[in-house]
């Protein structure tokens, strides 16, 4: 059997919501349940020998929603990056966090509890963890194309290799395998430009009710396709 393993996993963990609401509980519950189940899932990554996690945590778009939810949501965040036993143990496991998106749209204090974590684990190199928050895949873009116009960058010297190196994701391998639970399949506007030849799983288990046996099969359904990448990999004998 391959054994090949995803070097890096997206997540869309979906479904929070709706799991909260079919047991007529409000929200936050939900988001409650999906905050631990993520933590479930990064061990499952480091156990399996994933070595990049990016994760949805909340798009440009979900500023739409209620004020009180979106509060929470960014208190819910500050307080995940801020404990310190949460540090300590992103230490010792040797991540790299960092957080991608319009962190200038956040609050100074979560502004501030971002700067501190991605100062500490800077040189952490074992495992990277990207959360992203306030993020599109059209900002993303967006604001590449704004840092070629700063920087008065030649036509001649935009290439798709110069575009990547400007994304929030630059210096990190492009995503081999997408997991969205919460069944819908769509992609939200997330990683629009990273996620071109990556590898799709969908989930029709909401967020908090995913398990490590969903998990092991998504990782396994990965393991038995075979990449192209655009092109006829099987002529030029490539295989991953």
């Amino acid at each position: 059997m391959n054994k090949r393993i995803p070097n890096h996993i997206v997540l869309f963990p979906d479904g929070n919501r709706r799991w909260a609401d079919k047991k007529n509980w409000p929200a936050i519950k939900g988001h409650q349940q999906g905050y631990q189940k993520f933590e479930d899932f990064l061990n499952w990554c480091q156990e399996k020998g994933v070595k990049v996690l990016t994760v949805f945590g909340f798009s440009t778009e979900n500023w739409k929603r209620s004020k009180k939810e979106v509060d929470y949501l960014m208190k819910l965040f500050e307080n995940a990056l801020s404990k310190k036993d949460k540090i300590e143990k992103f230490q010792k496991a040797r991540v790299r966090v960092r957080i991608i998106g319009e962190k200038n749209k956040l609050s100074k204090s979560l502004q501030k509890v971002i700067a501190n974590i991605e100062k500490v684990t800077k040189n952490n190199s074992d495992f990277y963890l990207n959360l992203a928050v306030s993020y599109g895949g059209r900002w993303d873009i967006v604001q590449a194309i704004k840092k070629i116009i700063r920087k008065k960058i030649p036509v001649k010297d935009i290439n798709e290799e110069l575009v990547g190196s400007l994304l929030s994701t630059a210096g990190l391998p492009a995503p081999d395998l997408i997991i969205r639970a919460g069944g819908e399949k769509r992609f939200s506007n997330f990683v629009l430009w990273q996620a071109a030849y990556s590898e799709l799983h969908f989930s029709s288990k909401l967020w908090p009710d995913f398990s490590e046996k969903d998990f092991k099969k998504a990782v396994n359904d990965y393991a038995l396709r075979q990449r192209r990448f655009g092109g006829d990999n099987k002529k030029h004998g490539k295989r991953g």
